[in-house]
């Protein structure tokens, strides 16, 4: 029987430039940016988490595979959902 704990998992951008994240802007080589970031976040395990997180804390940047505008769709589709239950 074993007594180490489950090793947690790692996000897949734990070795990635920050601020490949972080791009300036949403047009131009900001959207190649934005692009390649959200494919890292494609093949995390802590995807779900990341982003239920950010849309907790209204993060800036790529965050569990979606952009800022992202989650302003996804928060506003909620609150059309909302309102309309």
């Amino acid at each position: 029987m074993s007594t180490a704990a489950p090793a947690k998992p790692r996000p897949a951008c734990a070795d990635e430039d920050p601020e490949l994240f972080f791009p300036i802007g949403n047009t131009g080589p900001a959207l190649l940016q934005i692009e390649e970031a959200k494919a890292v976040c494609r093949r995390c395990p802590l995807m779900e988490s990341c982003l239920q997180g950010a849309l907790d804390r209204t993060e800036s940047g790529v965050w569990g595979g979606t952009d800022e505008a992202d989650r302003r769709r996804m928060k506003r589709r909620a609150a059309r959902q909302r309102a309309a239950a």
